[in-house]
């Protein structure tokens, strides 16, 4: 584990859907079964139009909600509401990445494409309440999603976080471009790993990558 290279950091950015918790949670797979709901009434669409707009405007904007405003100028705050009264319950607080997140030096920050709302839902619901400096929503970048560098640029500078010195942590490999870019230390926590030049490290398990840093 090359902890070395994290000595220089001093803001710790954490995505949260499947990175601070585990996709097999399957906590998303509830918001994805809303969004092809909310798509088909919206849109007055069947179900597999509606799943297949789902995806396109996953893959072309970066989430639905973004292909849903630029081309239906839907309302954010009402999709994000609907979609996210999800059961939480399939989530269970995790002590000992809890630790290792409390003893990361330096400033922590939660980072998603979600709203802020929901996001405390999920930390709540994860044992992870009270351990970050601050939490950024979609709403905070202007409702521009990951990965559009002007939405990392967007919260950045609400936090007036330093790319220099912080380290992203994603699920979503291409959520680690624009952090890259930027010239930010860039984790990918997924079950298989992506080869990219974006991506300096990869783990199946943020919690344990973590306990390795906090060792050093």
């Amino acid at each position: 584990m090359p902890a070395e290279q994290f000595r220089h950091i001093r803001t710790w950015v954490f995505d949260l859907d499947n990175t601070l918790y585990p996709p097999h949670m399957r906590l998303f797979d509830q918001i994805e079964v809303r969004m092809t709901n909310w798509v088909m009434q919206a849109l007055g669409v069947d179900r597999a139009h509606a799943d297949h707009l789902r995806a396109s405007y996953w893959q072309r904007y970066g989430t639905t909600l973004a292909g849903l405003m630029a081309e239906h100028r839907i309302d954010p705050e009402a999709y994000l509401a609907d979609v996210h009264d999800i059961d939480f319950s399939v989530l269970s607080p995790d002590p000992v990445l809890a630790r290792h997140i409390a003893a990361l030096p330096g400033r922590r920050i939660v980072y998603t494409n979600a709203d802020t709302p929901y996001a405390h839902r999920v930390l709540a619901a994860r044992g992870l309440t009270g351990l970050f400096d601050a939490v950024y929503g979609v709403e905070h970048a202007k409702y521009r999603p990951k990965p559009e560098r002007q939405a990392f640029e967007t919260v950045f500078a609400l936090d007036r976080l330093d790319p220099a010195t912080a380290a992203m942590f994603e699920d979503d490999a291409r959520n680690l471009a624009a952090p890259h870019a930027m010239g930010m230390r860039t984790v990918h926590i997924a079950p298989e790993p992506e080869p990219a030049d974006h991506i300096h490290h990869h783990s199946p398990d943020l919690s344990d990558f973590l306990g390795q840093l906090i060792r050093r």
